[in-house]
């Protein structure tokens, strides 16, 4: 097939795909106008988050046989339309969910223990032992909210932490083992001490955790999320934080992620959560690893070629 590719990917994604036999256009510099312009020469195209993928440009590509993103997220792309016209879709959670799994826990344990305070403390020769006391996460109970690639990777990964670890999954059932408890929303609610958040957004998910939802929780709690940022608002995260429904919270996803076309309103949001020192960021890289922009582009290509095993 010819395969279009319209974002910058690490370099093994041409060999790999013409190791199959494929004839790759590599043309990460490409605009929306020009994907537009020659996306009906392709069978395929692969993306990560340039542009929308949406009615208007998937007209374009009258032979289109596949899209295939680079990574987990699919809120970009117009899935209703590849439904309708069969055009068959890949991306590749599985490349990255390990490196999402331990930013996540590398995030918590960084709050637990003050690793950036204790830091910028010693750089300033404070020396301040006191102030820097951690907390163990052994003995707490740690709900995971969506139990796909991401939360399941990231239940593998505090297996040797000694917590309880609580998953709820509208959409998958049966998936409880010696390791992860199966449970509905409300004994998330009851007994979480650290919720994690790994959904898509999708129309549920969108600011699912309203103050109403926030305010259910029995008691206070850490918030993770390195999933999408619109499932809680900026807004929401600063009320939660300062009524004591959360304990704190580590964002690698914010509801507005270009920071500099904020409103006036949304930058004093952020502006409120910049300044709390129970609130760790990141920009947007839980899955951005040398690994893993490698192992995306394998998973992608045994896909693409069906050989891709699970």
């Amino acid at each position: 097939m010819r395969i279009l590719i319209i974002d910058q990917m690490h370099e093994s994604i041409v060999p790999l795909l013409e190791e199959k036999g494929h004839q790759v256009d590599y043309q990460p510099s490409i605009d929306r106008k020009g994907i537009m312009a020659c996306l009906g020469d392709y069978e395929g195209l692969i993306i990560r988050s340039k542009t929308p993928i949406d009615r208007p440009l998937l007209e374009k590509g009258r032979g289109l046989q596949f899209v295939a993103r680079a990574g987990a997220g699919l809120d970009n792309i117009d899935l209703d339309y590849l439904e309708e016209n069969k055009i068959a879709l890949y991306h590749a959670p599985e490349g990255n969910r390990d490196a999402v799994a331990e930013h996540a826990i590398g995030m918590l344990l960084a709050l637990f223990n003050h690793y950036i305070q204790s830091d910028q403390q010693v750089r300033s020769r404070i020396w301040d032992r006191e102030a820097n006391r951690g907390e163990e996460l052994a003995g707490k109970t740690v709900g995971i909210f969506g139990f796909g690639n991401m939360g399941e990777a990231f239940a593998r990964k505090l297996r040797g932490f000694d917590v309880e670890i609580l998953a709820y999954d509208k959409f998958k059932k049966g998936f409880g083992n010696s390791w992860v408890k199966e449970c509905d929303f409300n004994t998330l609610q009851e007994k979480a001490d650290v919720l994690s958040i790994h959904v898509p957004l999708t129309p549920e998910t969108r600011y699912f955790f309203s103050s109403d939802v926030m305010a259910g929780f029995k008691k206070p709690f850490y918030l993770i999320n390195t999933a999408r940022g619109e499932v809680i608002s900026m807004d929401t995260l600063n009320e939660t934080l300062q009524n004591g429904v959360l304990k704190g919270a580590l964002l690698d996803v914010l509801e507005k992620e270009k920071l500099q076309a904020l409103s006036a309103a949304e930058r004093l949001s952020f502006e409120k959560l910049t300044q709390r020192n129970n609130v760790i960021f990141s920009p947007h890289v839980a899955g951005w690893t040398r690994e893993s922009y490698l192992k995306i582009n394998q998973v992608l290509v045994a896909k693409i070629s069906g050989t891709w095993m699970g």
